[in-house]
């Protein structure tokens, strides 16, 4: 009979799986989360020690500097689903803030901005 700790070196390090990190769930709640959704901390991670370990480095990577949730994603090198069920939590805490993209049905038409660009160079 094999070791059933063989299929793992000792530089693996603790093995955690995915939802235990989401505390089960596997959906985030029904706020959507753009890929470039731009995450940015409202609180500090030492303040909190409810936080998990997760959370903190979300919260510490988004004092730095506002990142995407893609970003997140592939710093905290975690699946997609997973980084939104975190951070729908740390919004949900009001810890962070998350600005959406534009849509580009909000954009102004590009005739109408080449007909402003027009009009300024007639002046």
């Amino acid at each position: 009979m094999t070791d059933r700790a063989s299929w793992y070196d000792e530089q693996a390090g603790p093995l955690v799986r995915l939802y235990a990190l989401t505390r089960g769930r596997a959906r985030p709640s029904p706020v959507l989360l753009d890929l470039l959704s731009l995450v940015t901390a409202e609180g500090d991670p030492a303040r909190d020690p409810m936080l998990s370990p997760e959370q903190a480095a979300v919260l510490t990577l988004c004092r730095i500097r506002p990142r995407s949730v893609a970003d997140l994603a592939a710093d905290l090198d975690l699946p997609l689903g997973v980084t939104r069920v975190i951070l729908t939590d740390l919004l949900d805490y009001g810890h962070i803030r998350v600005t959406r993209p534009v849509r580009p049905t909000a954009l102004p038409d590009e005739r109408l901005l080449q007909e402003v660009i027009d009009g300024l160079r007639a002046l």
